[in-house]
């Protein structure tokens, strides 16, 4: 079946002499071999195991390959030798085949070779599993001048080796052991193929369905050679899609395939027959660029992946392909960059053009460009298509002139010929001595450049003479980087120079904006009632300074207004006093219901805003009393007390107050009490988080002075109001009446964001005293809506389940901080307070307007949204792909929550991911964001949040040049006082998980 019409056989002889049937049958094709033949089959000798057998087929050699294969059999009975004409690989392969008598195959190229322990490894692996039909190890390539490249290996192949080998060609062909009756059924190698025959037999092997295992060491080496098939993209090519159009569909070859692969490969996530063809070209073209071709149409690679997270894998098959045509191992390329530099940035631009995106194109070749320098030692400078790598000296940094093209620096920083540190940042201009300093104090220990600062001050000419003979010189370097930034920026050539002129125009757009700016309304908010002051009159004084400071007009004030006057005892009252009356809007709908009226407060200020209020009242008296010093009036038949008794000292206090009203009610007289159920009283229900004791424990207060008995009280889950009397001689107290009431007005911004409901697990004051840690969770979030398109639920949360959400936090003691407050805490080093949390979203959503903040609001918690500046009040066209996009908001609206209490940064002017965008585009975005939304919100905007939570190493630095001291990026977890502030980590809250989901995350960073 396999044999060829001119193919012959040399009988065995040698040492042993002895037929027998081995374990392992070798197969070494051999055509002009003699230069290394010698490596392959002395690798055989050196194996560990001895129980094999070699057949080594001579393919028509025309040098001196017969007499050393001679020489072989000659000395060792267990080489074998067979004469061929195939003049092919598959052949010549098939043809030693079909005479191996071992249970295991390994087919041996006489220009490879394998490690002595590689029989004995791969033969234990399958030893170990029974059921596997064939191992495979990891591999390194052997480049001309014997210089090895890292190990290689597929680890997908165990999992999954014929969807796999139905796209690529992922093993080596010596660095597998196969079953050879397996082999044999399936037919061998196919010899119509020129090349890829070896991928063409695996993956008629993998769609069998049996297992594979991995060896997970490099046993196998393979020589690249300049006269290589592999170096022969256009056959590759041709070949390839040959196999690949077999691994996509039925193959009649293969008589008994798993029922899962009988129909071929699944086209499953884009993985389809078409993508995997353009990958293998991909690999091609690039060797072809090595090679100094270009045989590789730019459309055949038009169905490679566009999206940022493919970029870095096209960026590792180029570099792949490119190692085989240009004959060198990656350490090698970006010194002979000159070689086919040029041809394979066209390539990748052609990439761009064919994709239609000419970002995604910059993204790969900065990652290409990337892993080049990476393994570069930059013994000399290595000017790449945009990156300039090189070495400096950190003890005496000299300007870099950039050269047309180049937008970032890769280099070594050296000290005493040692890399002290490595330093990748975007450029835009010259890099001048001044700026290497700045850099230089950024990355290398401050210690390390130090030892030579007095040196280093006398070379330079900056430098300010130092007075007096015992001078310390160590800190002229660090003086140097100190220098003005109008100074350092005077050259208009060099990077801050450029910087400047991008920060000029961002500045001038901004200016000539038609948007009109408007006056910011200051968040509203009413005082807590915990606030004490020594001067009673001073603090309340202060506190009427701004009119109507609790919205008294707001419907849940008035509805508690209409149940005081429900709770009013019944038949005529004669004389009324109010204490604290505040600016009368109570006032006025009392004194109808009483005879006289005498309406009294602390603050002067409230008492002439209430007197004017009530200027039409003629049985209405005002004065000024401190209640709690002064006398009260006495014979009052009617004294209404609201809101006031929390700022009183303590319970002690309020006995003192009891005992004065007793003094000051007539006989049979009432007193009226409405007061907010506080947490502090029971921290298991419903009530205001305020530093303070609260309706219950003055209601229990008041209930137990002599001499007063509670008649009626009107509950809600807010508040109680209470009506006492003052017992006449001879009287009885009779059981309360309780009335359970719903509160039906809406319930106002200003209230609400005091108000735990349900009770709480912890209050703020108490874990503020209690806990200090280490470590704090910043949360991310996108849209905050019912609806959106499918694919995108990942981002969407559900109004209800943010809501519940923020109540968990308000309830467990959480208070939220801005990205400010977090960068204090990691600089001072100083212990996060509590239990801070600080929530964020990206994209600026209308719907963070319309369901967030409000939630937020309620739960007296606050938020920095990122906007995308360039579409504020436009629509996430990013996601359009996904579906209709969703509205952002609008400057007015930014305005407004601005004006509330929210927070704002930037999401850069765009929504473009970085690490496609040049230096000078990610600059100019990073200042445009900012200036805009300094000129929407009044305040310095001083953090980003990176699209896509894709970075690269230029953004940090870049970012902090353009004025931002904060940066969130691509990475994941709790935030601690150990990270960098402009590369800070965020935990993402999905939408398609539970509250339950939300705890855990929030409690493993408390834990």
């Amino acid at each position: 079946m396999f044999r060829d019409s001119c193919s012959t056989f040399e009988p065995t002889r040698g040492l042993h002499g002895v037929a027998h049937n081995p374990l392992v049958s070798i197969v070494v094709p051999a055509h002009n071999a003699e230069v290394t033949l010698a490596r392959a089959l002395d690798c055989l000798l050196d194996q560990e195991i001895v129980d094999w057998e070699a057949i080594i087929v001579d393919d028509a050699s025309t040098d001196r390959t017969p007499a050393i294969i001679a020489g072989y059999v000659e000395h060792d009975a267990r080489f074998r030798t067979l004469s061929s004409c195939a003049y092919s690989a598959a052949g010549a392969r098939n043809i030693g085949m079909s005479t191996a008598r071992g249970h295991w195959l390994m087919f041996l190229d006489a220009d490879d070779w394998v490690d002595a322990s590689f029989l004995a490894k791969m033969l234990a692996a399958l030893e170990a599993a029974p059921d596997a039909v064939a191992a495979y190890c990891g591999s390194r390539r052997v480049m001309p001048d014997g210089e090895l490249t890292q190990s290689s290996i597929a680890t997908e192949v165990a999992i999954q080796p014929f969807e796999t080998f139905a796209r690529r060609c992922a093993i080596r062909t010596h660095a597998l052991l196969v079953d050879r009756k397996t082999i044999a059924e399936l037919g061998g190698f196919d010899v119509s193929l020129r090349t890829c025959e070896d991928w063409d037999l695996w993956q008629r092997l993998a769609r069998l369905g049996k297992h594979w295992v991995m060896v997970d060491e490099p046993l196998a080496f393979y020589r690249v050679s300049p006269n290589a098939l592999s170096r022969n993209s256009t056959q590759m090519l041709a070949d390839a899609e040959i196999v690949i159009a077999r691994g996509f569909s039925a193959d009649p070859r293969v008589k008994h395939p798993a029922s899962a692969h009988a129909n071929g490969a699944i086209e499953a996530n884009g993985r389809t027959a078409s993508e995997a063809l353009a990958w293998f070209a991909l690999w091609n073209a690039a060797s072809d660029c090595g090679c100094g071709s270009r045989s590789i149409n730019p459309q055949s690679l038009r169905t490679l992946p566009a999206g940022r997270k493919w970029a870095r894998e096209i960026a590792k098959v180029a570099v792949d392909g490119l190692m085989v045509g240009s004959l060198s191992v990656p350490a090698q390329l970006a010194a002979r960059w000159d070689r086919f530099g040029d041809s394979l940035t066209e390539l990748i631009i052609e990439l761009g053009k064919v994709w239609n995106n000419p970002d995604a194109a910059r993204r790969v070749q900065y990652h290409f460009e990337q892993m080049l320098l990476d393994v570069d030692d930059l013994a000399a400078p290595r000017r790449l298509a945009r990156t300039l790598g090189i070495r400096v000296d950190a003890r005496n940094p000299a300007s870099i002139e950039v050269p047309e093209g180049i937008d970032q620096i890769y280099a070594h920083l050296m000290m005493d010929g040692q890399i002290e540190a490595l330093v990748q940042f975007g450029v835009l201009g010259r890099v001048t001595r001044r700026h290497w300093i700045e850099l230089i104090l950024n990355f290398v220990p401050p210690e390390r450049p130090m030892h030579s600062a007095a040196r280093l001050a006398r070379r330079s000419p900056v430098d300010a003479p130092q007075k007096g003979a015992g001078a310390d010189k160590s800190n002229m370097f660090a003086a140097e980087a100190l220098l003005s930034m109008a100074g350092r920026r005077s050259d208009r050539d060099s990077h801050f120079g450029k910087l400047a002129g991008l920060a000029a125009e961002a500045q001038a757009l901004v200016r000539s904006s038609a948007e009109t700016k408007e006056p910011f309304t200051a968040p509203r908010r009413a005082r807590a009632a915990d606030g004490r002051d020594n001067d009673r009159t001073s603090f309340w004084n202060r506190h009427f300074a701004t009119e109507d400071p609790w919205n008294y007009g707001s419907p849940y004030e008035q509805e508690k207004y209409e149940r005081q006057l429900e709770i009013l005892p019944a038949g005529p009252i004669g004389r009324a006093l109010e204490l604290a009356c505040a600016e009368g809007h109570f006032t006025r709908q009392l004194a109808p219901r009483v005879g006289h009226l005498t309406a009294t407060d602390i603050s002067a200020v409230a008492v002439g805003r209430a007197r004017a209020r009530c200027s039409d009242q003629p049985n209405v008296e005002f004065g000024v009393l401190d209640f709690s010093a002064d006398t009260l009036p006495g014979e009052m038949d009617l004294i209404v007390c609201s809101e006031v008794l929390y700022y009183l000292d303590d319970l002690a206090d309020v006995r003192r107050i009891a005992k004065k009203l007793i003094e000051a009610l007539a006989p049979g007289g009432s007193f009226i009490s409405a007061h907010a159920f506080v947490l502090r009283d029971n921290v298991g229900r419903t009530g205001f988080d305020w530093n303070t004791f609260g309706a219950q424990a003055i209601s229990e207060t008041l209930a137990a002075t002599d001499g007063l008995v509670l008649d009626q009280s009107i509950q809600t889950e807010l508040y109680r109001i209470d009506r006492f009397r003052r017992l006449s001689p001879g009287d009885v107290a009779t059981e309360a009446m309780v009335d359970h009431v719903p509160i039906r007005a809406p319930v106002e911004i200003g209230v609400a964001r005091n108000i735990v409901w349900g009770g709480a697990r912890a209050l703020r004051r108490d874990v503020a005293r209690s806990e200090r840690r280490q470590r704090i969770p910043v949360l991310m979030y996108h849209s905050v809506a019912d609806d959106g398109p499918a694919a995108l639920a990942r981002f969407r949360l559900a109004p209800a389940a943010f809501a519940s959400q923020m109540a968990w936090l308000r309830a467990n003691g959480f208070h939220a901080i801005r990205s400010e407050q977090l960068e204090w805490f990691i600089v001072n080093r100083q212990p996060f307070v509590g239990r801070p949390v600080l929530i964020t979203f990206d994209d600026g959503f209308q719907n963070f307007a319309d369901h967030a903040w409000p939630a937020l609001r309620t739960n007296d918690l606050t938020a920095e949204v990122f906007l995308v500046t360039d579409l504020v009040g436009e629509s996430a066209q990013w996601d359009a792909y996904s579906g209709p996009p969703t509205q952002l908001m609008d400057a007015g609206t930014v305005r407004r929550l601005a004006g509330e209490g929210a927070f704002f940064g930037s999401h850069l002017a765009t929504h473009r991911a970085i690490d496609g965008l040049s230096s000078s585009d990610l600059a100019a975005e990073l200042l445009r964001s900012r200036m805009f939304i300094e000129r929407w919100t009044g305040r310095p905007t001083t953090a980003f949040a990176a699209p896509f939570s894709v970075t690269d190493r230029r953004l940090g630095r870049l970012a902090k040049e353009c004025g931002y001291r904060i940066g969130f990026g691509g990475r994941h977890g709790p935030a601690d006082l150990d990270c960098d502030p402009i590369d800070l980590p965020r935990i993402e809250i999905r939408g398609d998980h539970s509250l339950d989901d939300f705890v855990g995350k929030v409690e493993a960073v408390l834990a």
